[in-house]
């Protein structure tokens, strides 16, 4: 960063590099760049409330419920049975909330848009740019979006063996045994990715939702699916 004007929300950034979507989403780029990513997320957990002070948008775990209620109030691109599951889902969405705050991993700045367009290759090391969806929120829901683009850009199934190899690579600044912890915060946090793009749907003119909810409703269904326990 070379320059800021807080008031403006504007910042002045030099070069970051060769932009990592250029090289196809490579999971072995995600590989290299996800444990300096993590680094990163575990200084900023001493800086957490004074990010939300500053205007950051608090998605702390404990703000969810509050969230979720807030989601089925909306209009949402949904059809009458999705939105049904949605609601039926609402209790065990708690539960699930309290749950992953009892695993105890301090929250901190989470990107909510890590993917091969905001990843860039500089010099022997990564650069993440494009914060403006970010929010202060469970660390590890940042891959929410990362495995998504996997899927859908690269195709990998589900279950392919690339993502606990990212997941482990990730989690490995964290500490040992957080591999069930990290997935109930992914499972979270397909949800808490779905609240703050409605935040961004709230913002629009009415005009504009309809091609918004196109993709808003990609980001809805995948939070549905994680409604069914494993």
């Amino acid at each position: 960063m070379i320059a800021h004007d807080e008031a403006r929300a504007w910042l002045l950034l030099g070069d970051a590099g060769m932009q990592v979507a250029v090289s196809h989403n490579s999971a072995e780029v995600w590989l290299a760049a996800l444990p300096s990513y993590a680094e990163l997320q575990r200084g900023e957990t001493l800086h957490a409330d004074d990010h939300v002070a500053h205007g950051v948008p608090d998605l702390r775990v404990a703000t969810m419920p509050a969230r979720y209620e807030d989601l089925l109030g909306h209009d949402l691109p949904l059809d009458r049975a999705e939105i049904g599951r949605l609601r039926a889902f609402a209790s065990r969405f708690v539960e699930l909330c309290d749950e992953l705050v009892a695993g105890d991993v301090p929250e901190s700045i989470q990107h909510d848009d890590l993917h091969a367009n905001n990843l860039y290759l500089h010099g022997q090391g990564y650069r993440v740019l494009d914060w403006g969806d970010a929010s202060v929120s469970h660390p590890f829901a940042s891959l929410v979006v990362t495995f998504r683009f996997l899927e859908e850009v690269n195709g990998l199934p589900p279950d392919d063996a690339w993502f606990s190899r990212l997941r482990d690579a990730y989690l490995e600044p964290w500490g040992r045994g957080l591999a069930e912890v990290f997935s109930l915060a992914t499972r979270v946090g397909a949800f808490a990715h779905a609240f703050a793009w409605v935040r961004q749907r709230d913002a629009l003119p009415s005009d504009e939702r309809p091609n918004f909810d196109l993709v808003y409703a990609v980001v809805l269904r995948r939070a549905i699916a994680q409604t069914a326990d494993p």
